[in-house]
């Protein structure tokens, strides 16, 4: 009886702890509005817009940041969660942010303070309007340590692409610099051939321009493996199948940017 009770008791406790996890959506949507009118409501909300940039055809992202999350993203290794990004797709007249709280889970890993994300993302919210989340989403306890299959990265299965000196201005094709602290950078570069958002998705174009952290030495970009699931989780098999090459390619064209 006993032991029934007990199985009962974890059974429960187990539902329970299921039901508190929430799913957190990729990206906030919107109704359109102009580049340029984004551009002036983030700058009005106390907001750094750092680039505006072509990500695709009849589309612009503007990539942008704050106080709260650059501190954040100033500890080692978190770079790439200085930056949030808005799309605005001309041609579907929609808009749609990366959502802090999502990328900061994925990107901070356990140094993640949720108290900090949550209030930049009601500061989106109040500089942008009403927006919902995307059908693109995670359970919240999945994010930090998602991978998109068996044998494919992680977060930490970062990619060193350069090291050496003066690697900040050595880079090519820069759209943004943004420096974190005496030692560590986020850049974010232009890729030659952007066409594969159109493949799996446009209306995720923000996933562009691509981030390189630079922290001493070292210049690292999280594995394009890794980097396109996490921004496109409702990606399939079949559909990532379509884009097998574009990885490799990202990793080889970063890379020639430092040499």
């Amino acid at each position: 009886m006993k032991k029934l009770v007990s199985a009962v008791v974890l059974f429960l406790t187990v539902g329970l702890l299921s039901a508190q996890a929430e799913d957190v959506s990729a990206y906030l949507v919107g109704d359109y509005q102009s580049a340029a009118t984004v551009k002036s409501k983030l700058n009005s909300s106390g907001f750094e817009v750092l680039a505006e940039y072509p990500s695709v055809k009849d589309g612009t992202t503007l990539v942008f940041t704050c106080k709260g999350i650059k501190k954040e993203a100033a500890k080692p290794g978190r770079e790439f969660a200085a930056v949030l990004r808005v799309f605005v797709d001309d041609k579907n007249k929609m808009i749609s942010v990366t959502n802090p709280r999502y990328f900061g889970r994925a990107f901070m890993q356990d140094d993640y303070n949720d108290k900090v994300f949550s209030k930049a993302k009601e500061k989106v919210l109040s500089a942008l309007g009403a927006l919902k989340g995307s059908k693109d989403k995670l359970d919240e306890d999945d994010i930090a340590g998602y991978h998109f299959m068996m044998g494919m990265p992680y977060y930490e299965d970062k990619e060193v692409i350069a090291e050496g000196k003066d690697l900040v201005n050595k880079a090519k094709n820069v759209v943004f610099t943004l420096k974190l602290s005496d030692n560590s950078y986020l850049l974010g570069i232009d890729l030659a051939d952007k066409s594969f958002v159109e493949k799996i998705g446009r209306a995720n174009a923000a996933v562009l321009p691509y981030c390189v952290a630079v922290e001493g030495d070292k210049a690292q970009m999280l594995h394009a493996k890794y980097y396109l699931a996490i921004s496109y989780p409702s990606l399939s098999m079949g559909e990532f199948m379509t884009i097998a090459s574009v990885p490799g390619e990202i990793e080889e064209e970063l890379t020639q940017a430092f040499k």
